[in-house]
């Protein structure tokens, strides 16, 4: 069983002192790289955005007093020339970042005859095409080692995390590109230090190959997220409590035949989403005729609280309810608008507009 490659450390670099406090801490852990913000990227203006290069001879001084090796993140050419200059060992490319490309490309220019890890996380916006894309981009400029984080994405409708895992995307990149370790970074993912191990074991669970976790010596005054981090001893406890999990195919009969009875459920539920949509391509021929709008605001609510209610009472997850409802909603309305727009062009051609 390999050991999960860890990086640990704190949101922001905010002082020396405070970065070798919590190097400190981390003394009797084992972990890859030491992590700390020195450029952040922040949603609003006026808030902490970092020391920038004030705080690199710190993380110097961390390297030399400690012998931490030293992680940052980087978004642009100068923050990739300045972090080279000083020496850090490996750089992450944030969600930010990641969701442009002209951005990824500038950074990627910047690492030509580079050889340092990089991590990239995953856009803010789930787009696996967007996440691969930004690896290939820094892959055609450097054979520098890429790793892939998964911080999850942001939505518009909160539920229970900071961002939606969204674990499905995690996958598919990992069956689009498995030659590339994929890390969790359960901090950022779940917003609040209450959700790190249900996270980090999901991960490991999934087979993911490490976690990002943000790390202060007080959590309690820190400048920047200061919910979801976690002082050294609630680190030390959290790694010894996520179960690791075999990495090999240890499929037995017993689970082979359950999964075919998930496969027969599964075609029962497309049969029945087929059904479902006719009935829609009904009611979007009757709306058609009625010239009433496709989408109604009324039926949708109704809907909505109506299976949340039975959603809770058969124990099922509220989250999955309503995102497996959005969907549905959202391709009835496309069926219809589908048959609306037909009708609408047939009319045309018979000559009823003329």
């Amino acid at each position: 069983m390999n050991h999960p490659l860890y990086i640990a450390g704190p949101c922001s670099a905010e002082s020396l002192e405070q970065l070798r406090a919590t190097a400190s801490q981390l003394r009797e852990i084992s972990f890859t790289y030491f992590r700390a913000g020195v450029w952040k990227p922040r949603t609003r203006p006026g808030t902490f955005e970092g020391h920038g290069e004030k705080a690199l001879p710190w993380l110097n001084e961390i390297q030399h007093e400690f012998g931490y090796k030293i992680a940052i993140e980087v978004a642009s050419s100068q923050h990739v020339e300045s972090a080279l200059k000083a020496g850090i060992d490996a750089f992450w490319i944030g969600a930010r970042s990641v969701t442009n490309p002209f951005t990824v490309q500038e950074i990627a220019e910047s690492l030509k005859g580079v050889n340092i890890p990089i991590f990239i996380k995953n856009p803010v916006n789930p787009d696996l095409k967007l996440w691969i894309g930004a690896v290939e981009r820094i892959e055609n400029a450097t054979s520098s080692t890429i790793h892939a984080i998964h911080r999850g994405f942001s939505v518009y409708e909160k539920f229970r995390y900071r961002n939606d895992p969204n674990w499905q995307i995690a996958l598919d990149f990992k069956i689009e590109r498995p030659d590339i370790k994929l890390i969790c970074d359960p901090s950022h993912m779940g917003g609040r230090r209450a959700y790190l191990l249900e996270l980090s074991q999901i991960a490991m669970d999934l087979h993911f190959d490490g976690l990002h976790l943000e790390v202060h010596h007080d959590p309690s005054i820190a400048w920047t997220d200061a919910e979801q981090q976690v002082n050294g001893i609630q680190l030390q406890q959290l790694i010894s409590a996520i179960r690791l999990k075999d990495r090999n195919d240890n499929t037995t009969e017993q689970i082979l035949e359950l999964r075919k009875e998930i496969d027969n459920l599964d075609e029962k539920v497309l049969t029945i989403l087929i059904e479902r949509m006719k009935i829609a391509q009904k009611i979007g021929t009757i709306k058609s005729a009625q010239n009433s709008t496709i989408y109604q605001a009324k039926r949708w609510l109704e809907l909505k609280e109506r299976n949340v209610e039975n959603a809770k009472r058969l124990g099922l997850s509220e989250e999955l309810v309503i995102q497996l409802l959005k969907l549905i909603h959202q391709e009835a309305i496309r069926i219809q608008a589908s048959y609306v727009q037909q009708e609408d062009k047939n009319e045309i051609t018979s000559g009823k507009f003329s």
